[in-house]
């Protein structure tokens, strides 16, 4: 069987022009490239080369092989290469998705940041997954997930981002404009307005409304952050989100907002990854650009311990 090193070796002899040369460019003894020559020969009934020629000739067989070698090696040395920049952490493929509607706002000065640090890694949020996130990580179909809802999953690692304040939109005229903050049964009346996604990915119902035992009277959603701040101002509903995707709606008077309970309804985004890629350094590079740029662009956000 035709080996890499016999491809080298034909390579070597073209480059150096004598088998004292190549030898020396092997690091090999004269004796032993002889005799793997001889040995190629013998494994495919035919003369490589023409002996004592000057300049080294090479017979038909001889060149077909080179045309090999020169097809073969770069890419067999290519490979190596990014073999090596994976192993070290400085090439790989970074796939994501988010279950967070309104992350948005800090994920893309992330992203923009890390691409700037690592051109070598391949990023990108595929779209239509109409499929739960973290086990297709863990099926390796994604390489990290931005979520606040931790599973355990085996084969499946998380590091806190940073925590953050879930408040309530209202319109501005609605009755709860005159309370400090809303309770769970405040909610019993209303009609909550909610993103397309499962219940227990909703803070509003796993960290206040469940643990309560209360239920809204209707629930109605919306696939965009300002279509649901038009419906509250609308009086069609009220609805839940992170405080920094109300900024603006605030800013603007648009809507008013109230905390849900007397200390906030606090929870935590995480990024998950799988566990034996945790050590990869740009898989940690990401981590710590999400949380600096978070710190840098969000307001009233905390920052998170493992």
């Amino acid at each position: 069987m035709i080996e890499l090193r016999h491809l080298k070796t034909l390579a070597a002899l073209r480059g150096s022009g004598s088998l004292v040369d190549a030898a020396e460019r092997l690091h090999l003894t004269q004796s032993a490239l002889s005799h793997q020559l001889k040995s190629l020969e013998h494994l495919l009934d035919a003369e490589l080369f023409i002996r004592k020629s000057k300049p080294l000739q090479f017979t038909p067989a001889g060149q077909r092989l080179l045309r090999l070698a020169d097809d073969l090696l770069p890419r067999v040395e290519a490979a190596q290469r990014d073999l090596q920049r994976l192993v070290k952490g400085q090439a790989g493929r970074l796939h994501l998705a988010i279950e967070c509607h309104s992350c948005y706002q800090w994920l893309m000065p992330t992203l923009d940041a890390f691409r700037l640090k690592w051109p070598e890694v391949e990023v990108d949020i595929p779209g239509g997954h109409h499929f739960a996130p973290l086990p297709a990580l863990k099926r390796q179909e994604l390489d990290l997930v931005i979520t606040a809802d931790p599973r355990p999953i085996e084969g499946v690692s998380y590091s806190p981002l940073f925590r953050y304040e879930s408040l309530l939109a209202i319109p501005k005229d609605h009755a709860f404009a005159a309370k400090e903050f809303v309770e769970p049964g405040d909610l019993a009346n209303e009609t909550l307005i909610t993103y397309p996604v499962e219940r227990n990915l909703l803070d509003i119902f796993s960290h206040f409304l469940d643990p309560a035992g209360v239920e809204p009277a209707g629930i109605r959603t919306a696939e965009l952050t300002i279509l649901m701040m038009q419906l509250v101002a609308s009086h069609r509903g009220v609805c839940a989100l992170p405080s920094w995707a109300m900024t603006e709606y605030l800013e603007r008077n648009y809507v008013a907002a109230r905390r849900m309970g007397a200390e906030g309804t606090w929870g935590t985004l995480y990024a998950a990854y799988r566990s034996n890629q945790q050590e990869l350094a740009f898989i940690q590079e990401f981590i710590q650009l999400a949380q600096q740029t978070s710190e840098q662009v969000l307001a009233d956000i905390k920052p998170a311990v493992e």
